[in-house]
């Protein structure tokens, strides 16, 4: 499997640099998320990134991918027109 060194910014991760597997496409998945465990024993907490281009060629082409911190962790996906969100 190949991989490639992503960037995360903001959140808990803001400066890291980790080796994120590809997909068939050689593109990064869309959602990373790091559960971290709570030392009361209670569920863990999960943060939620996703992807974005870290920079744009003249064509229009993403240059490299970086991870942003999602607070809300909100899931991607489609924007159907018939769909409200909540």
């Amino acid at each position: 499997m190949r991989s490639e060194e992503t960037v995360f910014v903001g959140g808990p991760m803001d400066g890291r640099v980790l080796d994120v597997l590809l997909g068939v496409t050689g593109r990064p998945p869309g959602r990373y998320e790091i559960p971290v465990p709570d030392p009361a024993g209670g569920p863990p907490t999960v943060h939620v990134y996703r992807l974005e281009a870290a920079a744009v060629s003249r064509l229009g082409m993403p240059r490299g991918w970086r991870y942003v911190h999602d607070p809300e962790g909100r899931r991607g996906g489609p924007r159907w027109p018939w769909r409200r969100r909540s």
